[in-house]
């Protein structure tokens, strides 16, 4: 019979049909299919991105009212144990995150152990929580100040404070504007209608 290729005598050996070896020997996709796969997904993610801005917008908010929640409480608690003396602040601008006015928490808040008692947080008193607001997340308070003193009971050392949470650029009224609001007697809730109105 002579030379055969390796090949074709394997084939034979096994009685496998050559059209089908041959088709084995062929792995992986082709380029034309390779495009048409990343042409569908690029069009799903195209369609399915719009719809998760609200989601995370609302997410944003939520950790943002969870922290502010947290920070207040944390706050009342260090007050009571401290005997009054503790101050909850705005973080002050940075090159990361500039607000205008007081009302504007929109870069976050600390509090710090108020030693001299002046109602603010002076670079040289203990700092004892900081929280980062979440970015793309507007926070105003109602009342403008940058400051809330707590007395040695807890309580906001003046009138009741609220603040309002909003997505960047976004209204009240949006669906996932929140308000958190403190009465006098340190009562804290969160409203799904911002600004606050009362304590």
């Amino acid at each position: 019979m002579g030379y055969m290729p390796f090949f074709l005598s394997d084939c034979r050996a096994n009685h496998i049909p050559l059209r089908i070896a041959a088709y084995r020997q062929q792995r992986g996709f082709t380029l034309l299919e390779v495009m048409v796969v990343v042409a569908i997904l690029a069009i799903l993610t195209a369609l399915a991105a719009p719809s998760f801005t609200p989601l995370i917008e609302r997410w944003r908010v939520r950790q943002a009212v969870e922290g502010l929640q947290s920070t207040i409480y944390y706050a009342r608690s260090e007050a009571i144990k401290r005997g009054g003396g503790v101050v909850a602040q705005k973080n002050p601008n940075t090159a990361q995150c500039t607000t205008s006015a007081n009302q504007d928490w929109d870069c976050g808040w600390f509090v710090c152990e108020d030693v001299n008692n002046n109602g603010t947080c002076n670079a040289t008193e203990p700092v004892l929580q900081r929280f980062d607001t979440p970015s793309r997340v507007q926070v105003t308070r109602t009342g403008g100040a940058a400051t809330i003193k707590l007395n040695r009971w807890g309580l906001v050392d003046g009138a009741w404070l609220g603040f309002s949470l909003v997505p960047l650029d976004k209204s009240n009224s949006d669906q996932a504007a929140r308000g958190v609001c403190m009465s006098s007697g340190g009562r804290i809730r969160v409203i799904t209608d911002p600004p606050c109105t009362s304590g």
